[in-house]
């Protein structure tokens, strides 16, 4: 089972890189399996920790994807980094081990700590839409225009009878990112 999550790494300047992803568990340990190159890749590489932090605003997971990674932070317990104010739970990690692939390297990371700061109150339908649409702008380049149209149509219709503000804003976010994919797919075209 994969869960869409937020990890949180130190740069090598010492900000906050903030990612969203999706992790597995294997064997007692969490899997987290960047794409070639990322921050988030190299970060655990050079300092051997992260933290996943469980979110239920959905805003952070749009927001990441369309260039507003500005959350407000808050210290771990264990390890030297920082975790999402906002997350109801989180996770301090140790990379126990590594295995490289040409386009998805794997980091197998032990628990440290667990903290809940908030219960789960659970999503309703137009949270998993965002989360749907955030993936899908991840992939916009690997997606043909029907199967955008298709998608965002479908998942739509979650919007319209069931989200708040959060989750309005955040499809906003995510619609004005595909409008600019096809602004400049287009200029690409004519060029």
């Amino acid at each position: 089972m994969i869960q869409e999550i937020i990890v949180t790494t130190t740069n090598e300047d010492g900000s906050t890189h903030i990612a969203p992803m999706g992790i597995r568990e294997e064997s007692e340990l969490i899997v987290i399996a960047p794409f070639k190159p990322s921050a988030t890749l190299e970060n655990i590489q050079r300092n051997k920790t992260a933290v996943i932090n469980r979110i239920d605003d959905v805003r952070v997971f749009a927001g990441c994807l369309t260039g507003r990674k500005d959350w407000p932070l808050a210290p771990t317990e264990k390890i030297k980094e920082h975790r999402l104010e906002g997350a109801l739970s989180h996770l301090e990690l140790g990379l126990e081990r590594f295995e490289d692939d040409e386009l998805r390297p794997r980091f197998y990371c032990k628990q440290v700590i667990e903290v809940t700061h908030k219960p789960f109150q659970g999503f309703n339908r137009a949270q998993s839409a965002v989360l749907e649409a955030a993936i899908l702008v991840s992939r916009l380049h690997m997606l043909t225009e029907e199967k955008i149209e298709q998608e965002l149509e479908y998942l739509m219709i979650a919007i319209d009878k069931t989200a708040g503000e959060n989750e309005i804003v955040a499809w906003g976010w995510l619609m004005e990112r595909i409008k600019i994919f096809r602004q400049e797919s287009n200029k690409e075209k004519i060029a």
